[in-house]
């Protein structure tokens, strides 16, 4: 008999100890991100990329982009990088940006 409640004892155990691991990977993950761009461009020619934007309820802007990341924090490095950057400054000739992040859900 007293096997029998160490297998019993064992198997509680286990089952508590892997709910609570994959509790706290679920508290780790970070939820998605998502960038949106509202774009106003005055030099549709130089900027070759675009979309139709329609609007559903207030004024549409002229072009919007949405990006997604794995998380704010990801979304927040590839806009401070030199690259960004670096494109960022042709496209401030021709356009006027509004780039705004929210946290998407887990």
């Amino acid at each position: 008999m007293k096997p029998r409640y160490t297998v019993a004892l064992s198997a509680i155990a286990g089952a508590v100890l892997g709910a609570g691991v994959i509790q706290g990977l679920h508290a780790q993950a970070k939820a998605p991100a998502f960038v949106v761009a509202e774009i106003d461009i005055s030099n549709r020619e130089a900027l070759a990329r675009g979309n139709k934007t329609l609007s559903i309820e207030g004024a549409a802007p002229k072009f919007i982009a949405i990006n997604q990341f794995d998380n704010l924090d990801e979304a927040i490095k590839a806009y401070n990088s030199l690259e960004y950057k670096e494109a960022r400054k042709i496209g401030d000739k021709y356009a006027t940006f509004r780039i705004y992040a929210a946290e998407g859900q887990q």
